[in-house]
């Protein structure tokens, strides 16, 4: 997760592991969002299909008792709007991903409505993938959820093997066109070459000089 302010050349196990220590998992993160009308933002790249939890709450430490509403918005890779909400001191939001990219959260204080003097602090629980699923103890849940976290391995290693093709597409034609252009620059440094020695053939037999 980054807060506002790729996998290259990887194997597919590593990678998989990799994707369960940064994707399907369930992260506390602390803002300071200043008082002065600033935004703070935290972004996560998040492929489709993939469960997102989050809670958020805020705390004065300043003054406790007379906790600040902020205002806070969710958008997806493409922009589209997943939650909206004002003047709150605690809120929630749940989707499932429909696109793969980096997911932004926001979060600012109306200071036009609710001045503040001092920052305040902003509380998130975002949990992505397996870590958004209720498990329970017992012997079943538990295999329940090492069946998820295989079937989410197994996605992950899928979802990089199509990655690495089109990476591996784009490779190609770029090499092949490349190679055209060397050919053509070639083929035109030749004609340009053979141009100057046939005018320099028949400049030196009208000056009789060969």
């Amino acid at each position: 997760m980054s807060i506002r302010g790729g996998i290259v050349g990887f194997s597919p196990v590593l990678a998989a592991v990799l994707f369960l220590l940064t994707v399907d998992h369930g992260e506390a993160i602390w803002l300071t969002i200043p008082p002065t009308g600033g935004t703070k933002c935290v972004s996560e790249e998040i492929q489709s299909n993939v469960v997102v939890l989050a809670d958020y709450y805020v705390v004065d430490e300043h003054s406790p008792e007379n906790t600040p509403a902020i205002s806070s918005k969710v958008t997806s890779p493409y922009g589209n709007n997943l939650h909206h909400q004002d003047n709150v001191t605690h809120g929630q939001f749940a989707f499932t991903t429909q696109e793969t990219g980096n997911y932004l959260a926001c979060f600012w204080v109306d200071s036009t409505h609710h001045p503040q003097a001092n920052p305040l602090t902003l509380g998130i629980d975002w949990k992505i993938g397996i870590a958004a699923k209720d498990w329970d103890s017992g012997v079943e849940l538990q295999l329940r959820r090492l069946d998820g976290l295989v079937q989410s391995i197994r996605e992950n290693i899928n979802y990089i093997k199509d990655r690495e093709a089109e990476m591996r597409e784009v490779s190609e034609t770029t090499n092949s066109r490349v190679a055209w252009f060397s050919i053509m620059s070639l083929g035109v440094c030749l004609c340009v070459a053979g141009s100057q020695i046939l005018y320099l053939k028949r400049y030196f037999h009208k000056k009789k000089l060969i």
